[in-house]
């Protein structure tokens, strides 16, 4: 059969790229050898530490978003220790910058400061035609080429997302935003050991890996926080308390949270009590709580943390097996919300339970703290999707329904209710992901 599409002119071709999401445009050089040869055409510039930054801006500069004809998207700046540079522009304002050391012989633990959207620096706005750095991704960035990647950001003055990944020598990270940067995130640079963000309109922070020593500023609009550190905390890092009130203080007002139980019952739960005010999450919405396992399934540290947030809306529960385990010197009880109760609790996600008696148990413990009646679905391989029903017991003994029994409330006062599962089929429409499940 002839490659009709493949014998297009260059010209529609790259209009059917263009028009791709980004991730979808890389895959089009599987099609053809034409379609690769035209995504792989790229400029290609030798020098130093010193040249790389005016480099980048005469690439982006010369670059015109309507018509990308007239120059290409891919970039290869070679220094001279042997480094390479790979600078992508994608839709939207989005540049990617891959620092990949292609000899990989070199490893040495460095510190990273970024200071970027400086008012006194800021020019007029460009003119449609012009491209300018909306959405970077920085990947690999190594002892050689830090200086480098700090002389750039200096120049890109209205940056509004960052995304830092694969630094596998990062040890010390310093990002200061004093204007636009909405979004941060930060996955996999497995040695940070220091983490100092400023930020005054930061609504979106995301990290992945170990849990360095974390100092926040100014971070009271956050809405969107994926707080990953199933990995444990970096052996090295010390946070104090006040350091501690920081972060709990940053998250307060987040509408989407993940966190694991050891965060909370480490760092989060003893530091409530420093608070003279009642403290809650009054905003939260989605939460995806990240479990680890134990030999017997305990939920006390997941209903403490309910407690704290009235407005919740959806829970997803999470066993890993990997996650970060850390021995409880005393049980994980506050005083701060302890008498509240969730009101709007729709849905609940329960994955990856060893068995049903444990999502039965969080189940009757749940009923303790809601006065709403929330879809429960539970998934024990991430795929096949249950649906948890509990009924008084005489009402299912009634409809002939076999179940699992169980009591809940105090002794001597329990209300016994049977709990049945039913497999669901059109999963995703009843129990959607987590926003945070897919990164």
């Amino acid at each position: 059969m002839d490659d009709r599409i493949s014998s297009m002119p260059d010209e529609i071709i790259f209009h059917i790229i263009c028009s791709l999401p980004f991730e979808s445009a890389i895959q089009t050089i599987f099609l053809s050898k034409r379609w690769r040869f035209l995504w792989d055409t790229s400029l290609v510039q030798h020098g130093t530490e010193e040249d790389v930054a005016s480099a980048i801006c005469s690439f982006l500069e010369n670059f015109n978003e309507r018509d990308p004809l007239t120059n290409t998207r891919k970039f290869r700046f070679h220094f001279v220790h042997g480094n390479v540079l790979l600078a992508i522009i994608a839709p939207n304002n989005k540049l990617f910058l891959d620092f990949s050391d292609e000899k990989q012989e070199f490893h040495r633990q460095f510190k990273l400061q970024l200071e970027f959207n400086n008012p006194q620096n800021l020019v007029s706005q460009p003119s449609p035609s012009t491209f300018f750095v909306k959405n970077l991704h920085l990947t690999s960035v190594s002892f050689l080429t830090s200086e480098a990647v700090s002389s750039i950001l200096t120049k890109f003055q209205f940056l509004e997302t960052l995304k830092i990944t694969c630094c596998n020598c990062l040890q010390s990270l310093s990002i200061g935003s004093d204007t636009k940067l909405l979004s941060l995130t930060i996955f996999d640079c497995l040695p940070l050991e220091f983490l100092h963000i400023r930020s005054f309109k930061l609504r979106t922070f995301r990290y992945r890996g170990s849990l360095p020593s974390f100092l926040p500023e100014y971070h009271y609009n956050l809405v969107d926080a994926f707080l990953d550190f199933r990995q444990g905390p970096r052996t090295c890092s010390i946070m104090t308390n006040h350091d501690l009130d920081l972060v709990l203080l940053t998250i307060k007002n987040v509408k989407i949270l993940t966190l694991c139980k050891w965060t909370f019952e480490a760092l989060i739960c003893p530091v409530l009590s420093t608070f003279l005010a009642e403290f809650q999450f009054y905003n939260l919405k989605e939460l995806w709580w990240i479990d680890n396992s134990d030999q017997e399934y305990d939920c006390d540290a997941l209903i403490s943390f309910l407690k704290l947030c009235p407005s919740l809306e959806q829970l997803f529960v999470t066993i890993d097996p990997k996650s970060y385990y850390m021995e409880r010197t005393a049980t994980c009880s506050i005083q701060a919300g302890r008498n509240t109760k969730l009101k709007h609790l729709k849905m609940v996600k329960l994955d990856r339970f060893s068995n049903e008696a444990d999502e039965i148990h969080l189940a009757k413990c749940l009923q303790q703290i809601i006065t709403s009646e929330p879809l429960i679905f539970a998934s024990s391989n991430g795929s096949c999707m249950r649906r948890l029903i509990h009924d008084p017991l005489h009402q299912l003994k009634q409809k002939g329904i076999g179940s699992l029994e169980v009591a809940a409330g105090a002794p001597g006062h329990e209300t016994k209710f049977s709990y049945t599962s039913v497999e669901v089929r059109d999963m995703n429409q009843l129990c959607p992901k987590h926003v945070h499940m897919d990164l």
